[in-house]
């Protein structure tokens, strides 16, 4: 595979997690990653406010040749911090090897739901 495809740095800036749900599905965001090297790729995630200091100190790992899709409702800091929902976000992310990502969103706040993807800068 071609490890030179991808990027180290991606920026999402905007993010929201809606507190509600309708149905069986849960509203949520994911930075979806895609490793096309031959080296696990060590990802680090910082979330910057409107109104408050970066929450930092966010890891996951997507292996060679494979995806991974951090859910951002589900991953937790070091601290044992979570990203708040009902709060305005972006999302700087850090990799040690090229990777391709895309952010995702899923609106289940109402009972016509919404899907939402975009490729970050």
């Amino acid at each position: 595979m071609n490890e030179n495809i991808g990027k180290n740095i991606w920026v999402i800036p905007d993010g929201f997690m809606s507190d509600t749900s309708c149905g069986n599905f849960v509203s949520h965001e994911a930075v979806c990653v895609l490793n096309l090297g031959n080296t696990a790729a060590k990802i680090s995630l910082t979330v910057m406010f409107e109104d408050r200091e970066p929450l930092g100190g966010f890891k996951a790992v997507c292996e060679p040749r494979r995806t991974n899709h951090i859910r951002l409702d589900k991953i937790v800091n070091d601290k044992g911090e979570r990203i708040p929902k009902e709060v305005p976000y972006a999302v700087l992310v850090e990799s040690s090897v090229p990777i391709v990502a895309q952010h995702s969103r899923m609106d289940v706040s109402q009972p016509s739901m919404t899907l939402m993807t975009t490729i970050p800068y």
